[in-house]
């Protein structure tokens, strides 16, 4: 499994390039192939320079463009299609690394409420734990360049408690928490107050501010004010610039109040001030400049300039144009980068992060770390993903209703199956061009026309039947059906699975496949599960839409069908037999029938966890769990609830979808020995797409059926 941590902040300007190194630094010790990840970035021809920086670094074989997701842009305009866009990109870059550094974005309020909430989503999504940024610095009231004002062990640990707030509710996994550019003389406090904010034994890290890694180069000054270079070493650019001195005075004033590697202001027009700190400079009895801006719309005079010839000194002088305070602003404001070619910054930055991080603790728990979210977009992603490695070809018998139409449009053009539509062909791709779909790729059969295939359908199907009393003629007319016609498709092997039930009733799906297809050897009841997709795990429900009132024993079915499917679908499945009373505190024929079902379960699959009868908070709920069946490895942690009765069932996961907003994907049908799944008449294309999806799952098939001819 590829290790994965995912830096993010609760604001701007904390140093996140400079922890982003370190830790980049970090996993290069341990392994042979680190990748880097921006999910999201600018737009425009220029490419992002963290990303720039740090893949010069990083060694999996990678482009940038395979190492990014969206765009500030995409997130603003459809935050839930970025995201999805976002998870596709991550996965296919993750599977050529061993280790990915995941860097969040750079607080350009790119989605509400807040930047950090979206940070945390992508996290969850990828499942990638958060090494959390904070800043020890407070910016607002900032009086010097390069420097600001210190905020308290208190301040910092407020921000913690409202971030580690935000990465909850998003369902993000916190790894651990740097203070970056924390005050050097409480270090230590700032550790202590932070950590009581977070999980017990989460580790907190402190890194002091460090001058030298956001005081900005002459270079960043250079462009903050607009200005072009008149003379000096280019090579001089990369001098750090620590603070700033407006020379509004005369020359006599000005020479005392030089500051070491400052950027001094002059006004254009004052070539003896120039002059004087030009030579200052080049003295050894005053202190080394960083530079000279010289503002206004004055030119020097021919006769200054030989002058300056003379001096030869190598300090850069800038010309700006703008006046003496907008000046001094932009050079206040400019900031100290990293860049790949800033190689003295890049070492004081690893420097630093070696010194003041555990290192060894970090990747230890990257190492440990193993996701237990799983989202709704993530259980689509890996859905979807897996269908289409599976190539399974699959029948919508439904060829008239413009749902269907519409989904086997876009299955077609994601490669997520390939496709039998059953209609009169000519209908089918009028009403297609109409609607603007392609379904040049699918294959489209008329069940009510005579061809060979028909005719071998009816034999066969004779021959399946005629013990039941059925002639030809019933055989024939069967044939006619689009059910039972896409059914006879699946059964001979000519297509993997099918999906129906947008325009017939549940029971019109499940008659042909119990008399063409039967159930699976041992099971004695077709039944269904939905996946309950929450905010932060995959649930699977049954049976919610095919027995009303089973028995013991076809409850027990139920249990292990279902426990198979959730397994098939990456849910381990730990199985609740739910009921209204727990354990041994209640009795009933109702309850009596969930215990004696739980027996069965436990005879038949030993392995298995399973529980019951218990209740649904009992099941779900860790503490409720905890009390009510201490001990039990499925109370508080069930992810397959069986319900007692397709009353209970029904309502339940439309209780829960509605109230929790979970995306219900089903019903998906167990039991048959081949995949036919049923959609409800109100299922919408996503519905379709998602059932689709399940289906071809199911076949687990690579090209295994051939085409219906």
């Amino acid at each position: 499994m590829t290790a994965s941590i995912y830096l993010t902040s609760a604001e701007g300007r904390t140093g996140k390039s400079a922890i982003a190194i370190g830790v980049l630094d970090a996993l290069l010790a341990g392994a042979p192939r680190v990748g880097v990840f921006r999910p999201l970035i600018r737009s425009g021809s220029s490419r992002d320079r963290v990303l720039e920086l740090l893949l010069s670094r990083a060694t999996a074989d990678l482009e940038y463009e395979q190492c990014v997701g969206v765009t500030y842009e995409d997130a603003h305009e459809d935050p839930e299609a970025a995201l999805t866009k976002i998870v596709a990109a991550y996965r296919a870059m993750r599977d050529h690394c061993d280790a990915v550094l995941i860097v969040g974005s750079d607080f350009t309020d790119v989605a509400a409420p807040t930047e950090l909430t979206f940070n945390a989503r992508i996290a969850a999504n990828l499942s990638s734990p958060v090494l959390l940024i904070l800043g020890g610095r407070q910016y607002d009231r900032s009086e010097k360049l390069g420097q600001s004002e210190a905020r308290t062990p208190g301040d910092i640990a407020q921000l913690a408690e409202l971030s580690v707030h935000e990465l909850r509710n998003e369902h993000a996994t916190l790894l651990a928490a740097i203070v970056n550019r924390a005050d050097p003389q409480a270090v230590a406090e700032i550790q202590a107050a932070v950590a009581a904010e977070l999980a017990a034994g989460t580790p907190v890290w402190a890194v002091p501010e460090q001058l030298a890694l956001v005081a900005p180069s002459v270079q960043a000054v250079l462009e903050a004010v607009d200005g072009h270079m008149l003379r000096g070493s280019t090579d001089a650019l990369a001098r750090e610039v620590h603070d700033i001195v407006i020379a509004g005075m005369a020359m006599e004033h000005v020479l005392p109040r030089l500051i070491e590697s400052s950027a001094v202001v002059i006004a254009a027009d004052r070539a003896e001030t120039l002059l004087a700190v030009t030579m200052a400079h080049e003295a050894p009895t005053f202190p080394k400049l960083a530079c000279v801006v010289l503002n206004g719309d004055f030119e020097l005079s021919p006769d200054i300039d030989r002058l300056l010839d003379g001096v030869n000194s190598p300090l850069p002088i800038i010309h700006t144009s703008h006046g003496t305070f907008d000046t001094a602003q932009r050079i206040m404001h400019a900031r100290g980068l990293l860049t790949a070619d800033a190689s003295e910054r890049l070492d004081t930055a690893i420097g630093l992060f070696r010194e003041y991080v555990d290192i060894a603790a970090l990747t230890e728990i990257m190492r440990l770390h193993r996701g237990s979210v799983r989202t709704p977009t993530m259980f689509s992603y890996e859905l979807f993903e897996r269908a289409a490695a599976a190539n399974a070809h699959i029948v919508l018998p439904e060829g008239t209703d413009d749902r269907v139409l519409r989904a086997a449009h876009t299955l077609l053009a994601r490669g997520t199956v390939r496709l039998t539509i059953l209609g009169e062909e000519t209908s089918v791709r009028s009403r297609a061009a109409e609607l603007g779909l392609a379904l040049d790729a699918a294959h489209i059969l008329d069940p009510t026309e005579r061809t060979p295939l028909r005719e071998q359908f009816v034999a066969e199907y004779l021959r399946l039947r005629a013990h039941k009393g059925v002639t030809p003629e019933i055989a024939d007319e069967r044939m006619s059906d689009v059910s039972y016609f896409g059914t006879m498709l699946v059964h001979l092997g000519l297509a993997d699975g099918m999906v129906s039930g947008a325009a017939h009733t549940t029971a019109h799906t499940i008659r042909p496949s119990l008399e063409i297809i039967r159930t699976v050897p041992g099971v004695s009841v077709v039944s269904s599960v939905f996946f309950m997709a929450l905010a932060d795990r995959v649930l699977v429900y049954g049976d919610c839409a095919v027995n009303p009132d089973p028995t013991a024993e076809q409850l027990a079915d139920i249990a292990i069908s279902s426990a198979e499917t959730a397994a098939q679908f990456g849910v381990d499945p730990r199985v609740a037999m739910l009921s209204y009373s727990t354990g041994d505190s209640g009795s009933g024929a109702e309850v009596d029938k969930v215990r004696r079902a739980t027996e069965l379960v436990r005879a038949a699959r030993p392995e298995l966890e399973v529980e019951g009868p218990i209740q649904y908070d009992a099941a779900s709920d860790p503490s409720v769990g905890a009390s009510k069946l201490p001990g039990s490895p499925v109370a508080g942690h069930a992810t397959v609830f069986i319900f007692p009765d397709l009353n209970t069932g029904n309502n339940t996961y439309k209780a829960v979808q509605r109230s929790a907003g979970a995306v219900a994907v089903g019903p998906v049908l167990q039991g048959l020995g081949k995949p036919v799944n049923d959609l409800s008449r109100g299922a919408t294309v996503e519905d379709i797409l998602n059932t689709v999806a399940v289906t071809a799952v199911q076949a687990g098939s690579v090209g295994a059926a051939g085409g219906a001819q």
